[in-house]
């Protein structure tokens, strides 16, 4: 079954809100450690972005297929980057990444329709 990356980003956003009502601070403190990590540095935001999609797949998260495929989109990555990522990770995680890269291409797949229209 295909998922639907857009529904289970904006999903897990709507609970990871509701989460933070509950924990503030842990929440609080992981968006902060989440800003810090991704942003400009050495390395671009992209390029980090990248990174954390394929530690993504090749540790077998769906959410974070999908929020990281989002925002590597956002921040400027190429289809062709994603899935050059895509092919690293299989390299690194053997069959099992194979899979979630097919759940990454997937999500690239529907976002960048998303960005289209």
């Amino acid at each position: 079954m295909i998922k639907d990356h857009s529904k289970h980003y904006n999903d897990l956003t709507q609970l990871i809100k509701e989460l933070g009502a509950k924990i503030p601070e842990t929440i609080g403190g992981f968006n902060s450690l989440h800003k810090a990590s991704t942003a400009e540095g050495v390395l671009s935001s992209k390029t980090k972005e990248l990174i954390a999609l394929g530690i993504a797949i090749t540790v077998r998260c769906d959410g974070c297929i999908a929020f990281h495929v989002h925002d590597a989109i956002q921040a400027g990555a190429l289809s062709e980057e994603i899935i050059e990522t895509i092919g690293v990770a299989v390299m690194m995680g053997g069959g099992p990444a194979l899979m979630y890269g097919c759940e990454a291409l997937e999500a690239l797949n529907q976002f960048a329709i998303l960005e289209d229209n």
